[in-house]
């Protein structure tokens, strides 16, 4: 069974950094893009950023370009999303996805407050 499950998620104060990590199961994690996701409270779901898993390619949400950053570690199966200079908008629940034949898996969330 495919499996993703975020943690690194916690309360930190504007101007702040967190550390994102996502583990992988149940599937050959270096053939798919890897993702990250956030969901803040009355608001839908939106992409922050994405990897590829053979040539390294990202894609960074404009609301975070220069402030966060994504990895992987292939030997590992892990994902990584660094946050720096967080801010209260930055609140949410993040994920990490993978769409496997166009089928989407989502890891549990991690819950990431940023105050002011």
């Amino acid at each position: 069974d495919v499996q993703l499950q975020a943690s690194g998620g916690g309360s930190v104060q504007a101007g702040g950094s967190l550390r994102l990590s996502c583990v992988a199961s149940g599937f050959n994690f270096e053939q798919y893009i890897i993702g990250w996701f956030r969901q803040a409270p009355g608001k839908e779901r939106e992409g922050v950023s994405c990897m590829d898993g053979y040539d390294g390619r990202t894609v960074y949400a404009d609301s975070v370009k220069g402030r966060f950053t994504i990895s992987r570690d292939n030997a590992k199966d892990m994902a990584y999303l660094q946050m720096n200079s967080l801010k209260p908008e930055d609140t949410a629940v993040y994920y990490c996805n993978v769409r496997i034949f166009r089928l989407d898996y989502w890891g549990q969330g991690t819950q990431v407050t940023v105050s002011s």
